[in-house]
């Protein structure tokens, strides 16, 4: 049961296409081009229409140059997707400055260039985008136009109001976009674990088709390797040549060597077949047995009971699920690891526990999420905090129930439950179903 490495999982960086924000540019330009026409001739409002135009036609030019140099498909760069939003909203800030400043209720776009670096772009640029957002805002604050209004009944704002204005935008880039960043980094992070969950049912997939595969070649070779022992044992018999006969008496204790071979494997294969049944104590100890020799004593009870053992397939990602958490166990672990299960006619349970520390009371609410682990540092031989989740991941796709707590004080050490509707452990379930 070994970590995953992250090189093996993990997508790379997300970059933003540059067809993606020629879009929303263009969409921008639209929009303004709009809003000009609506102020300037349904409401009559006085505009200054010739720097406005002439802002949204350097936008308009520089997103024809973009789409006619560039391949609108490519994924941009960190920088140069914060290279476009800022120039987002340093347009944004010339058009409001034409146009009343912060008077104009237009000026709550500066969130959008924010909002959209939160959800796709690294923190460090997305706090520089904010703060570029917040300080075109402040320059406004005192620098602008008058805004478009009808000449007989100007509107004048209190200051107050601006302030409080400013100081909503402000607030509103700060709390929206660390909730998007926190909100997608979350989305991101759980995409990895899941993608880290798959991979690994795919090598135990691969791992459980290795005995099936070495039947498969034991019966196939074990037809032709029987009629060329046969063939030179009966030569060796009528050769006279000694030279010759040496020849095919090496030939004939070579080819039941392979026999010898085959049926071998052929017997291991007949023992632990993929989906084989199993009882549960069987299951148990093949789960065990690989770490009972790391210095920590395993106790394995097996509670009798009237109704018979239950017997299920030896699915892959029980295997490994259950087999992970005996694993931690056992790293966490002073002197013992106890692994118990019992059984009625209605239920399964298997309960792990150590006498280690403990799950420390500020992740035991948590445990079991991607990335959260409980070793430290790498020194401590801490991993990614992959290894629960995916185990926990697992156990859950195969119908269990997963707990997790720690011994009643004065006891010390975590405890992990296990439970399973009997009728679904017992079920004849393909590996396709179990990951499906």
């Amino acid at each position: 049961m070994t970590e995953t490495a992250a090189s093996d999982f993990r997508a790379p960086q997300r970059h933003i296409r540059l067809d993606t924000i020629l879009r929303l540019r263009w969409l921008a330009v639209l929009g303004q081009l709009a809003a000009i026409f609506i102020v300037a001739q349904g409401l009559e409002f006085n505009v200054e229409i010739v720097p406005c135009v002439s802002i949204i036609a350097l936008s308009a030019a520089l997103n024809l140059a973009l789409q006619t140099v560039s391949n609108p498909l490519q994924r941009l760069k960190p920088t140069q997707a914060a290279g476009l939003l800022a120039l987002n909203i340093v347009e944004l800030a010339g058009l409001l400055f034409f146009t009343g400043g912060l008077q104009n209720p237009f000026s709550f776009l500066f969130l959008a260039p924010v909002l959209i670096s939160a959800t796709a772009l690294p923190a460090r640029f997305t706090f520089g985008l904010g703060v570029l957002a917040v300080a075109c805002a402040s320059v406004l604050f005192y620098f602008h136009l008058p805004l478009p209004w009808d000449s007989d009944d100007p509107l004048v704002l209190p200051p107050i109001y601006l302030v409080g204005v400013w100081l909503s935008i402000v607030l509103a880039i700060g709390v929206t976009s660390l909730y998007s960043f926190q909100v997608t980094e979350e989305a991101r992070k759980l995409a990895d674990a899941l993608a880290a969950t798959e991979l690994v049912l795919t090598r135990e997939q691969h791992l459980t088709q290795l005995d099936g595969l070495a039947a498969a070649a034991a019966h196939e070779l074990g037809t032709p390797l029987a009629t060329i022992f046969l063939i030179s044992r009966e030569l060796e018999k009528t050769v006279k040549d000694a030279s010759f006969a040496a020849d095919l008496k090496t030939l004939r204790e070579q080819t039941q060597r392979c026999r010898d071979i085959l049926s071998k494997i052929t017997q291991l294969s007949s023992e632990g077949a993929p989906f084989d049944r199993m009882k549960l104590s069987e299951l148990i100890e093949e789960v065990v047995a690989p770490h009972r020799d790391f210095g920590i004593e395993i106790k394995v009870r097996i509670a009798v009971a009237i109704v018979a053992e239950p017997v299920g397939s030896r699915n892959p990602a029980i295997l490994y699920g259950v087999g992970n958490i005996v694993e931690n166990a056992v790293d966490f672990a002073n002197t013992t690891v106890e692994v118990n299960a019992w059984w009625n006619k209605d239920t399964i349970e298997i309960l792990i526990s150590d006498d280690g520390p403990g799950i420390p009371p500020d992740i035991l609410n948590r445990i079991g999420e991607p990335y959260l682990s409980r070793r430290r540092t790498q020194d401590e031989g801490g991993g990614l905090g992959l290894g629960v989740f995916i185990a926990r991941t697992l156990l859950e796709r195969t119908g269990a129930k997963v707990s997790f707590t720690n011994r009643t004080f004065p006891e010390h050490g975590a405890v992990v439950q296990i439970t399973w509707q009997r009728e679904r452990f017992e079920a004849i379930e393909t590996f396709e179903e179990t990951i499906g």
